[in-house]
């Protein structure tokens, strides 16, 4: 199962609409989940609405959240979305051979016992979360909070039986011809995440529509090929040593 989970805090102002680029990623078989992050003031009506609708494009759902509440929120979505996929595909297996509309039409014995298997579906299938990080000005306040939330949401991932994987990008990049940039390729290692966010140069624009074009290429080219490392012991960091991670980053 596949998933792309935009942070942002505003509309998008560059390039090619959000709410295409979100379409054609669900076409792809990649669902689009948006967390909308504001503080002080409101996200404002075009704001709103262009999350609202980047998500439903996408498959997915959108949440307009505090700070405080993103951490939770993130989990929530990803698991949500895995239930929500298995469900859909279960109700369709359901239609095709016993034409029923849903596993709620089945006989009570055989509904708990459906049900059983969604719950463990839930929990071995494999998924891959890719993380874009508006990275635009406004977002700089709010950067801690979103470090918080995709660490807590990896270590989560790791608590299921299935293999789960985490990319992380952050857009807009560091030039024009680079409107998002890839962190961290498919990792399971909660530490590599980490080390992201403490030098990330915050930009202007907000290039969603490319940067969300950018992250469905990405799972074209690399499905199926995740890196799973073993935990190693602790030691100082040499001057490359950059742990698989990008270490240009200007303050």
């Amino acid at each position: 199962m596949n998933q792309i989970l935009l942070v942002t805090d505003g509309g998008s102002n560059v390039g090619e609409s959000p709410v295409i680029a979100a379409a054609q990623a669900f076409a792809d078989g990649i669902v689009v989940n948006v967390a909308g992050v504001v503080d002080e003031g409101n996200i404002g009506e075009h704001g709103a609405t262009e999350i609202a609708e980047i998500a439903r494009a996408g498959g997915g759902m959108s949440r307009i959240v505090t700070s405080r509440q993103l951490s939770q929120t993130v989990q929530m979505m990803t698991r949500q979305t895995v239930v929500g996929t298995i469900r859909q595909a279960v109700n369709q297996e359901l239609r095709q051979l016993f034409g029923v509309e849903s596993v709620a039409a089945l006989p009570p014995a055989k509904r708990a016992e459906v049900v059983q298997v969604m719950e463990d579906l839930g929990e071995t299938s494999d998924l891959r979360v890719a993380l874009l990080i508006d990275a635009s000005a406004s977002m700089k306040p709010k950067l801690a909070a979103v470090a918080e939330a995709i660490r807590d949401l990896t270590l989560s991932l790791q608590a299921r039986a299935g293999q789960s994987s985490v990319a992380v990008f952050h857009f807009p990049g560091d030039s024009d011809r680079e409107p998002c940039v890839m962190d961290c390729s498919w990792t399971d290692q909660a530490a590599r995440i980490e080390a992201l966010f403490g030098r990330l140069r915050m930009r202007g624009t907000t290039p969603t529509g490319p940067a969300l074009a950018r992250v469905t290429e990405f799972f074209r080219e690399t499905c199926g090929k995740i890196m799973s490392e073993p935990v190693q012991p602790s030691a100082p960091n040499r001057r490359d040593d950059t742990d698989g991670v990008r270490s240009d980053y200007v303050v």
